[in-house]
């Protein structure tokens, strides 16, 4: 079954800045929550933005990190980001990263 988000992850107002990313449950540290974007030429940027990497917030001191990958789908390479806990996040803890991927003079 499709899921837009991770199990132990919820959309919720921010403080930091309209909504965001936060925990429902505690999740450890190194847990890969999945694909927040896939490079594409014919996109603004170059990225697609996924459900995932619509909603987690900058922050200098981020608890996840934005991790480029590669990998095969049918024999075709996809090239994408990922969203990488660099902790642990408590239970009800906004998921932060540390991203300048838009340029915002475009």
């Amino acid at each position: 079954m499709y899921r837009p988000l991770p199990k132990q992850v919820t959309i919720k107002k921010s403080e930091i800045d309209g909504l965001g990313l936060f925990s429902t449950e505690e999740i450890p540290s190194g847990t890969d929550l999945g694909m927040t974007h896939i490079y594409d030429d014919r996109f603004q940027d170059s990225l697609i933005r996924l459900p995932l990497g619509g909603f987690f917030n900058h922050s200098e001191i981020p608890n996840c990190d934005v991790i480029e990958k590669w990998y095969d789908e049918r024999n075709k390479p996809v090239h994408h980001l990922r969203l990488i806990t660099n902790k642990t996040i408590l239970e009800g803890e906004e998921l932060t990263a540390k991203y300048t991927i838009y340029d915002p003079t475009k």
